[in-house]
């Protein structure tokens, strides 16, 4: 990239509409474009200058060291600070988080949630104001001729909170904003700040753990906003933004619709599909080695001899002890090939090795059958390990991946869990480093529990940071200047957070313990076989004479290397020359192994030496290519689809620059270089997004804008959605396509489905070609008596069904407990006599018996009932059928439990109680009685098992509960006490009605007005003058609801959501990276990269 330059000081006032608050989402549409639907409301916005915008929606472009505080803590935007004699109020972002924080100020103060994010670019064509409808950058939310002037619009979710918070504010005497520190949380606090406009002192209030040392001390120390870090953070969401804006329409063109590209996002799939190319270019190769058993017969003391005492006691008498396994590794001087000897295309590539095959290690077996081994080698050395450092995110999340096979998500959910009730530091962090005081903790903890020979003498510190380290942060560790252990918590927390607790709790303590220490041996030994070739074998063992930080500590058991230096080997007590006993001789046949597949924690490993993305973004990086059906889990691997593959291979062709890991970690540079403040945001964007143009920097000569628009007509979207495989006998290419409803594969005119769970690198050029060879599945039945239509049963993509040759054709699908294999026509006639009709009622509606989606049913008018069994669809009568719909209707669990479960499985292992699959409305769900979880790309309803089941399960609850549906706008009921109405002279208006939704904010509905429309009657939150009167009545409607909303949120759990990606591109918009958040986690929280 070119030299950075100095952020530029901008001080003029911006030519700007106010902050907008848009109203519910539009609907879907075709195109990326707004639509011209009503505008939103608007409210003024002020500049952190002190300047109020003038047309513009809230610019977001700040002038460079220009603080929003003051030094008595007051914005320097706002009017003189006037305060009042109210309470303290804080804002943090998640509801869990403002409850413990609460707890621990005590009376005096109110600690209220944002809820994450406030305000966001507009996220569809309803979300922008009126007085930018129409311009050609408004579907992106981001002026680029105008040094990529950011639209920031109220997030229509979160309009009511922010009213809220607005009347909260006028009756505090004091604001903290006590929001996360790190980028995220500096965004959050700065757009509190421009949109509630205070006249109070507001205090920047940063911890890094909840307890209630650590609140006071942020109290007593509080700071001013920081502006590089809210730059950083504006720069990252506009360029995800426009990547996102920008790309993914050519997705949606020359793919097929709903796909999605992200700076962040689009890189990881290509690692993916990377080593899948790779798994299918593998081509296995075979190598034997001969694998020996033998036994000292020389009685030493020393080298412990084994725990048998049988051996020990034959020991004493001088015969054979401890059996020495060995392996053959050299033959005449020659070493043996090993797997590492192969290249992936099955080609012996290292010279000077002998290859033996299974004939060649059976016939060597043979000639050393008479032979005598004698000792020839032993060498023994100190072996010493150190600990591991302190978890980081990026470690915290592959290492919980591992040991308690939890996936990135899931550890990041609970995370937060433990962080917002205090049993944790904050776990979004880059740092390995513990402060003084945890170090005295660790340290002292250590002691207490192991001995102070496992304590150094001086404390360990850790200072590496990962390549492009967002904030010194402190580790990951127990909360507190003291550490509970994990048996002190384990009677608060469910299992799944106690575990993460203890992992975090053990790597914290061992970081401060000493060295494990012990001995390691490797011995060699050997024979001339009976043709006079000169055979060596190889052993190797360890003695672990003192475990130090073991003790508290292991590393995960799927590292091979970590696992077997966590093993002790201990061999028999030999020395050069002492003959051994052959006890067996057995060839053993190995064969190569392509490239082992990413799982969730090897992808962040990747990720993060790549220097892609961030670690705090890497859980919802991989939630996303997933959600987007990028990516479908087989066990734990990631197996990227064929979809992933056409996407890839698009960019790499046509967009080669945007996907390339140098320059994705050279842009990670830059916007590291923004937050530090030594690098211009707009100069680096303009760079991005229309290019340098002098061809200085041929990594950026042609902007985003510039390619998309060049490149979009080159792209063949029939070349770009072919996959060769290979060819057939007859040299005609097998290949694979992606068409709109999926993959299939093709041979001249012949084509095929591949089936769901097939993986890339097993669709060989054999299996596609049988495929194609099996029968379409369409059988004739025969001829239907009654009509003379011929009735043939088919296979078709969303199940069997059976149809006539009529014109039209009539079709009927498949009953649940039928099969194409053993339907008759007697069977098929009868479903093509659905839906039947049973007569009419009272009313003279009709009444028919019908199959749907969810199993048989009647229906008369818009009213339904579900049937027990599918028998009932051919016998149910008028009467039965009236009787049923005159019953009261079933909801939720219990109308589910009326349907037959597609699978009864066994108990899930943490509630008890039995599993079952049932069919639900967006697909098959393994349920307890209590947890849904929807089955994934990979699980078959025929064979998923019960462990698996259980994981969905488990998965789920770690989510945390599914956020409720929206109270319907203006049926919202009273809470709070009611008072009289507030007297106007222009009009005569009701108080207010507020709600405590089933979401976690409380929401109010619009007052309403008997005469003529007034600014009042438009207003989504009850005026001052009506807050007052309810607030001399008693309760007011807020506080009643904020106290309803607190208890609830205490009881659910975090709802904190943070900007991130745009949602999943319906047509109405291009959804961005955000370096690839793709949903909330327990508490909602969403990441930009």
């Amino acid at each position: 990239m070119p030299p950075r330059t100095k952020t530029t000081t901008r001080t003029t006032a911006r030519s700007a509409a106010p902050v907008a608050e848009p109203g519910e989402p539009s609907g879907t549409g075709s195109t990326p474009s707004p639509s011209a639907s009503a505008a939103p409301t608007e409210v003024p916005a002020t500049r952190p200058n002190g300047r109020a915008a003038a047309g513009r929606a809230a610019p977001g472009r700040r002038a460079a060291g220009r603080s929003t505080t003051g030094s008595s803590g007051a914005t320097g935007a706002a009017p003189e600070p006037t305060p009042g004699s109210g309470t303290r109020l804080v804002i943090v972002e998640s509801p869990a988080k403002a409850k413990t924080i609460a707890g621990y100020l005590g009376p005096g103060w109110q600690v209220e949630s944002s809820i994450g994010h406030i305000r966001d670019l507009p996220r569809s064509a309803a979300d922008v104001p009126a007085a930018h409808k129409g311009k050609p950058w408004a579907r992106l939310g981001v002026d680029v001729d105008n040094d990529f002037e950011p639209l920031y619009v109220v997030t229509p979710d979160k309009k009511l909170q922010v009213s809220k918070l607005k009347a909260l504010v006028k009756e505090a005497s004091e604001l903290y904003l006590a929001t996360d520190e790190d980028r995220e949380g500096e965004a959050i606090a700065w757009h509190l700040l421009q949109t509630l406009k205070p006249t109070v002192p507001v205090k920047r209030m940063v911890f890094h753990e909840i307890t209630p040392q650590a609140i006071r001390r942020a109290v007593d120390n509080p700071r001013e906003i920081d502006e590089n870090l809210v730059n950083a953070q504006e720069t990252r969401r506009i360029l995800d933004r426009l990547y996102g804006y920008e790309v993914s329409p050519v997705l949606w063109k020359k793919v097929m619709p709903r796909l999605s590209a992200g700076r962040v996002q689009s890189v990881a799939t290509r690692v993916l599909v990377e080593r899948e190319r790779a798994r299918m270019r593998f081509r296995a190769a075979e190598y034997w080695n001969i694998e020996g058993l033998f036994g000292a017969t020389v009685a030493r003391q020393g080298w412990p001899a084994g725990s048998d005492g049988a051996d020990a006691a034959a020991a004493d008498a001088g015969v054979e002890r401890t059996p020495l396994p060995a392996t053959l590794v050299a033959l005449d001087g020659n070493r043996i090939a090993t797997g590492r000897d192969f290249a992936p295309t099955g080609e012996l590539t290292t010279s000077g090795v002998t290859r033996l095959d299974e004939a060649g290690a059976q016939a060597l077996t043979d000639r050393l059958a008479q032979a005598a081994f004698a000792v020839r080698s032993v060498e023994t050395k100190p072996y010493r390990r150190s600990p591991y450092p302190p978890f980081m995110t990026s470690t915290l999340q592959q290492e919980a991946g591992r040991k308690l096979r939890f996936s990135s998500q899931r550890t990041m959910q609970i995370a937060q869990r433990l962080y917002e009730n205090g049993y944790i530091t904050y776990m979004r962090t880059d740092s390995t480093n513990l402060s003084e005081t945890a170090l005295t903790a660790a340290r002292s903890q250590a002691e207490s529990l192991y001995g102070p020979e496992y304590v150094p003498a001086s404390p360990r510190t850790y200072t590496k940071k990962v390549k492009n380290a967002q904030e010194a942060h402190e580790a990951i560790r127990p909360a507190g200047d003291h550490f509970r252990t994990p048996g002190e918590v384990r009677g608060e927390l469910d299992v799944d957070s106690y575990r993460l607790y203890e992992l975090i709790w053990q790597r914290t303590v061992a970081s401060q313990m000493a060295d494990a220490r012990g001995t390691s041996a490797t011995i060699r030994l050997g024979a001339t076989s009976s043709a006079g070739e000169n055979a060596e074998f190889s052993a190797s063992g360890k003695v672990i004479t003192f475990p130090g930080f073991l003790r508290a500590y292991v590393e995960g058991a799927d590292d091979p290397d970590a696992e077997l230096e966590d093993r002790e080997r201990r061999l028999p007590d030999v020395r050069q020359g002492d003959p051994l006993a052959v006890r067996s001789l057995t060839p053993r046949g190995h064969t190569t192994s392509p490239p082992a597949r990413f799982t969730e924690a090897s992808l962040v490993k990747t990720l993060e030496e790549l220097g892609i993305g961030r670690p705090s973004t890497y859980a919802s990086i991989i939630g996303t290519i997933q959600d987007r059906g990028y990516v479908w889990k087989k066990g734990s691997a990631l197996v990227p689809s064929f979809v992933a593959f056409a996407v890839v291979g698009l960019l790499e062709d046509h967009f080669g620059r945007l996907v390339d890991y140098r320059f994705t970690a050279t842009m990670e540079d830059d916007l590291d270089d923004i937050a530090a403040g030594t690098s211009a945001s707009t100069d680096w964007l303009t760079r991005f997004y229309f290019g340098t143009g002098d061809g200085t920097d041929p990594a950026t000569a042609a902007g985003l804008k510039h390619l998309v628009s060049e490149r979009l007509g080159e792209i063949d979207a029939r070349e770009v959605n072919s996959i060769p495989l290979g060819e057939a006998d007859d040299g005609t290419t097998v290949v694979v396509r992606v068409g709109r409803y999926g993959p299939y594969v093709q041979l001249g005119e012949g084509r095929a489905s591949v089936p769901d769970d097939l993986a890339p690198d097993e669709l060989t050029v054999a299996r596609a070609l049988e495929l194609l060879a099996a029968p379409s599945g369409d059988r004739v039945l025969g001829v239907d008596t009654a009509t003379g239509a011929t009735i043939t049963a088919k296979a078709g993509r969303f199940g069997p069904y059976v149809t006539t040759d009529t014109d039209p054709p009539r079709t009927s699908s498949l009953l649940r407990t039928m099969s194409l294999e053993t339907l008759t026509l007697d069977d098929a006639v009868k479903l093509l006599t659905l839906p039947r009709t049973l007569g009419a009622g009272a009313d003279g509606e009709e009444v028919t018996a019908q199959n749907g989606r969810y199993g048989p049913y009647v229906k008369k008018g818009t009213e339904s009932r579900s049937l027990e069994s599918e028998d009932q669809l051919f016998t149910v009568t008028l009467e039965d059928a009236l009787a049923l719909l005159a019953q009261p209707k079933a909801r939720g669990r219990r109308q589910a439990a009326q349907t037959p479960p597609l699978r009864e499985l066994g108990n899930d292992p943490a509630s008890g109680k039995p599993m079952v699959v049932r069919e639900g409305r967006f697909g098959p769900y393994v349920t307890d009685g209590e947890t849904n979880a929807s089955l994934r790309k990979g699980d078959a309803v025929e064979s998923i098992t019960d462990a698996r089941a259980a994981e969905l399960l488990a998965d789920r609850r770690a989510r945390g509960p599914a956020p409720a549906k929206r109270a319907a706008r203006g049926t919202a009921k009273t809470t709070a006490t009611k008072s009289g109405a507030a007297k106007s002279t222009t009009a005569k208006s009701t108080t207010a009605k507020s709600t405590t939704a089933k979401s976690t904010t409380a929401k109010s509905t619009t007052a309403k007005s008997t005469t003529a429309k007034s600014t009042t009657a438009k207003s989504t939150a009850a005026k001052s003058t009506t807050a007052k009167t309810a607030a001399k009545s008693g309760t007011t409607a807020r506080d009643s609801a904020a106290k309803t909303a607190t208890s609830r949120v205490g009881a659910k759990g975090s709802a904190t959501q943070k900007a991130g990606e745009e949602p999943a591109a319906t047509g109405s918009s291009a959804p961005d990276d955000g370096g690839g958040a793709a949903g909330a986690t327990s508490g909602g929280t969403r990441r930009t990269g």
